[in-house]
């Protein structure tokens, strides 16, 4: 058999190796924390062995890469997911904030035409628009609790927008201008040219209807409220007139209208509180010798109460004492107790000056 290696079979002992080694050791220690004369000799083998380093750290660096090219893609994706979520949240509250400020603005508007109107006035909003698909109606967030009553104008910071029609306790129903069953008195502002403007049942379109051919009426002509039916304020914008058409053929000029206000477009509405119990008409003046209508009072015999005050032949009036006598006379004549019998019976029709020749002759 061949012996073992001369390496394992001379020399010095392995706990001498071991001694010497450490001893070494010891001293480059202290020789290089005192001269710092390896400094060379540690950057040369240093650097030698980089590259032997990094290719062992290629396969944790590649399981590293791969971990965190999963990790970021996953959290890329979340985050991409959130920031989606978050824009859609941010357009909905600037849209939202728009509406807000558009509808500010209108408030301030409202408000401010508030302060100008000589009545009370509060602020109601469109729930929605009426069930009947024919009519221009819309439902508002106010009612009878609100002191809203019968027939009290709505307008917005434009002009008249409508009329209430319908009240409950807390919701009422306003007819808009352009309704079919709507109408308004209303004046030209330029020349003072009074009218009636009517609805036509479309949006935006109003009719200025039995104005005659001839009439001062032109286009751009703004018409607003006369005032003259004691509920809608005087002065208050209505319409624009938008085309004036006449035929040689008709007696009426067909004039079509543009309401100023904003009758589809805004939410908020301002009603006018005013007081729709108008104070009922005083009777006629009675005037002395006419009846309630005006109409001059008339005897039996056809002549009028005031023919006595003229010069008439002395031959007539004593026919006349013999024909009727003296009781026919006082009855005639009024007493401040009882109404002349004259006026409760039905006026007869007016005799012809040959037939009241004949009566008398």
């Amino acid at each position: 058999m061949s012996g073992a290696p001369p390496l394992f079979k001379q020399g010095a002992s392995a706990r001498a190796r071991v001694l010497f080694f450490a001893f070494l050791s010891i001293v480059l220690l202290i020789v290089d924390s005192q001269l710092h004369t390896l400094d060379a000799v540690r950057k040369g083998v240093g650097t030698a062995l980089y590259p032997l380093q990094m290719l062992a750290l290629m396969p944790r660096d590649g399981i590293e890469r791969g971990a965190d090219y999963f990790t970021s893609l996953n959290s890329v994706e979340q985050e991409n997911r959130a920031l989606k979520q978050r824009q859609a949240q941010n357009a909905q509250v600037l849209q939202q904030g728009g509406q807000l400020a558009a509808e500010n603005n209108q408030l301030r508007k409202l408000l401010g035409m508030r302060e100008t109107l000589p009545v009370k006035s509060i602020v109601g909003e469109i729930l929605y628009d009426a069930r009947d698909p024919f009519t221009r109606k819309v439902i508002l967030n106010r009612g009878s609790r609100h002191d809203v009553a019968l027939g009290q104008p709505v307008i917005d910071d434009l002009g008249i927008v409508g009329q209430i029609t319908r009240v409950f306790p807390f919701t009422s129903e306003v007819t808009l201008l352009t309704d079919k069953d709507q109408a308004i008195p209303v004046q030209v502002l330029r020349n003072g040219l009074r009218s009636i403007a009517y609805g036509r049942g479309q949006a935006g379109v109003l009719d200025l209807r039995f104005m005659a051919a001839n009439a001062d009426v032109q286009k751009g002509d703004m018409l607003v409220t006369s005032g003259i039916d004691g509920i809608y304020p005087a002065g208050l914008a209505v319409a624009s007139v938008a085309g004036v058409e006449t035929k040689s053929s008709d007696a009426f000029a067909h004039i079509v209208c543009t309401p100023v206000a904003g009758v589809d477009r805004h939410k908020q509405l301002l009603i006018l509180l005013v007081d729709t119990n108008l104070p009922p008409r005083p009777p006629p003046e009675e005037v002395p010798g006419k009846n309630q209508r005006g109409r001059p009072l008339r005897d039996k015999a056809g002549q009028k109460a005031g023919a006595a005050d003229k010069p008439v032949d002395k031959a007539a009036d004593a026919a006349a004492d013999a024909a009727t006598g003296s009781t026919a006379g006082a009855a005639v004549a009024p007493t401040p107790e009882a109404k002349p019998p004259l006026a409760a019976t039905p006026p007869a029709p007016p005799a012809t000056s040959s037939s009241q020749a004949k009566a008398v002759r």
